[in-house]
Order: structure tokens, then C-alpha cells, then sequence
């Protein structure tokens, strides 16, 4: 089994012949009906590579795998090894992939698709004794330790500000820092997109960027940007230093080569971020770009700011995405510790 992208972006899975698998392919047309991104839809049909390589080694059909055979799809990932090294694959990771396969059997369902007659990754009915595998949205899930967010420390912020060499690379950076935005939200800023006299940005949900980034939220939201030094940032880069070549109303554009001025892709800032850290001397999984974000949101939280305005203010749908900032840190606790003990 194999992944490919057609001429026009769109992920397939083929099969050990080198046939386009039908389902699969009915089953991506369905997502992108309904919005999902074009990366969101690779993740997918990587994830039911996996479901297929399982029914191939058991010789099995889509139609014929049982709930008993789902848990034994369950045990086939646990010995699998991750894509790079010969770590096995991460709880996380196997969770993604059953949800990936229960809502592929979901469509089945509802496409009345020949010879489905039911969803093997959802249990229908359980006793006490099972009730852990209908929990959640109704798939067969491995429990999971609750993380913190890590975000980055004074010191490493400042770290990575001193290696900005340009202004885009500052107003960046500081969108993030200060404002809380996810990168897709920023690279899909438009130049109508600020308000400098109200002091604040408008992320709107768009799905036209040419490289295909896009915004998580459908909900447009307002996010104010009272710390000066990020609108400072972000107008000097437009008036100073942003190309003018090109008709794109997108803020981020490429600087120079055959690219000048075509809108900044997710390649190009995974790329651009990867050098900040080298330049800052960051190391360790938790410096990575999405922690600007987490850094944002912990600072704002332990700087007093209430539940519903963070989650308001990052645009989660749901509380409990905001939750894990609301968790007391460890120097939270000592200093409560040290002063109940009047120290």
C-alpha cells in the first residue's frame, strides 16, 4: 500500500497492484466537500495506509473486519514502529489512526456502501466491565497522560527575538508571541486584516490561499494587540520592506527570488523557523513554532486573564482545548506553598 498525489493535490491510496482503492477515494471526495484541508485530507488516507496494510495482512475485505477485529487492528499498531527511528508508534498516533478508521466507517455507512453493515470501531452496547471502549466519541481510544502545555521561558524568547535580522522575520514572530495566533492564521492575514487605529486584527476564515494553508476556526474573531511592539513590527515590514510586486493582498509574501511576492507557504516558515532555533540555540521538542502560541496563552493566564476571554481570545470551539493553560504551574504552587507557610 502506497500514498500518491495526483496532478491536482489530492492524496490516493493505492493498493500492491498500483490501483486507485475506490472507498478511499470516495471517501476523500467526501472530506473535501465538506472543507476539510487538502493536508487534513493526506492525514487521513496516511492513516487508513495503515488499516489497509492490516486488512491485507489478514487477507481481509473492509466489509468482512468485525469489532473483535478492530481490537486486533488495536494490537497491530501497538507493534508497529514509528515512520522514523525504531520507536514504537506513539498513543497518540495510534489514537488518531482508529479515529481516522471509525470515521472512515462512518461514511461507509452512510454512502450504503456494498457489503458494510456496521462500524467495527464503535461498540454498539457494553456492560461496567467495558464501558472504557464506549467512552469519548465512540471509538476504541488508548488512555493518554494529560501534558501541560511547555511554552518557551523569558530567556529563550528573548533568544529568538535577537536573531530576527529583518522586519517580517519580528512581525512574525511577535503575531504569535503577543497576539496568539496559530501560523495558518497568520499567513492567511490579509492586508485589510489590520486595524491600526483600533489597535487590533481581524482573523477571518479563508480557504483560498495558493499553497493551501488555512485557518483551523470557521468563526471570525477579533484579536487586540495592545503591546505595542507588534503593530510597530508588522507596519514597518509593510511599508518598508514588503515587496510590492504581485497582486496578493496576503501580509507574509516571499522577499526575493523566482518567488517575490507570492504569499509565504507552511514549508517556507517550517524551513525559516528551523533556522531561528539553530540561531537561538533551542533545542528539545518544546521549542518548536506552535509554542509561541502556548507561550502566549500561559502568560495571559497567569497574568490574571479569565477562562472564557482566553478561549475567546485563541478561538477554541471548545473549553476544553483552553483547559490545560487553566493548570496551576509548579511555580504557581510553590510560591501558594511558601507563602500558607508564611515564607
Amino acid at each position: 500500500m502506497r500514498v500518491q498525489r495526483k496532478v491536482d493535490g489530492r492524496a490516493c491510496l493505492l493498493d500492491s497492484s498500483g490501483n486507485e482503492i475506490a472507498a478511499v477515494s470516495k471517501f476523500v471526495t467526501g472530506l473535501l466537500a465538506r472543507g476539510s484541508s487538502p493536508n487534513t485530507v493526506a492525514s487521513y488516507v496516511y492513516d487508513l495506509r495503515r488499516l489497509y496494510d492490516f486488512l491485507e495482512s489478514r487477507s481481509l475485505t473492509p466489509d468482512a473486519l468485525t469489532v473483535a477485529g478492530g481490537l486486533e487492528f488495536l494490537v497491530y499498531l501497538r507493534g508497529l514502529k514509528a515512520r522514523r527511528g525504531a520507536t514504537p508508534l506513539a498513543d497518540g498516533t495510534i489514537n488518531r489512526i482508529l479515529a481516522a478508521s471509525s470515521s472512515f466507517y462512518t461514511y461507509l455507512l452512510l454512502a450504503e456502501w456494498t457489503g458494510v453493515s456496521g462500524n467495527p470501531f464503535q461498540v454498539a452496547s457494553a456492560g461496567p466491565r467495558h464501558s472504557h471502549w464506549a467512552r469519548g466519541r465512540g471509538w476504541m481510544r488508548l488512555p493518554r497522560p494529560r501534558r501541560l502545555p511547555r511554552p518557551l521561558s523569558e530567556e529563550q524568547v528573548t533568544q529568538l527575538l535577537t536573531t530576527c535580522t529583518c522586519r517580517r522575520d519580528m512581525a512574525l514572530l511577535l503575531l504569535m508571541l503577543q497576539g496568539g495566533l496559530r501560523i495558518g492564521e497568520v499567513l492567511n492575514l490579509h492586508l485589510e486584516d489590520v486595524q491600526y487605529g483600533r489597535r487590533r486584527i481581524i482573523v477571518r476564515y479563508r480557504c483560498d490561499h495558493p499553497k493551501g494553508v488555512r485557518t483551523k476556526s470557521r468563526a471570525e474573531r477579533v484579536v487586540d494587540l495592545l503591546e505595542p511592539e507588534t503593530l510597530s513590527a508588522l507596519s514597518a515590514y509593510i511599508t518598508h520592506e514588503r515587496p510590492r510586486t504581485g497582486s496578493s493582498q496576503h501580509i507574509f509574501v516571499a522577499g526575493g527570488g523566482s518567488t517575490v511576492g507570492q504569499p509565504l507557504g507552511y514549508a517556507a516558515v517550517a524551513k525559516w523557523f528551523s533556522r531561528k532555533r539553530r540561531s537561538a540555540g533551542l533545542t528539545g521538542s518544546s521549542s518548536t513554532i506552535h509554542s509561541l502560541r502556548h507561550t502566549h496563552a500561559t502568560r495571559m493566564w497567569e497574568a490574571g486573564m479569565s477562562e472564557l476571554s482566553l478561549q475567546r481570545r485563541l478561538g477554541h470551539a471548545s473549553f476544553e482545548s483552553t483547559r490545560m493553560y487553566t493548570e496551576i504551574t509548579d511555580e504557581a504552587m510553590l510560591a501558594d506553598y511558601r507563602k500558607a507557610l508564611g515564607l
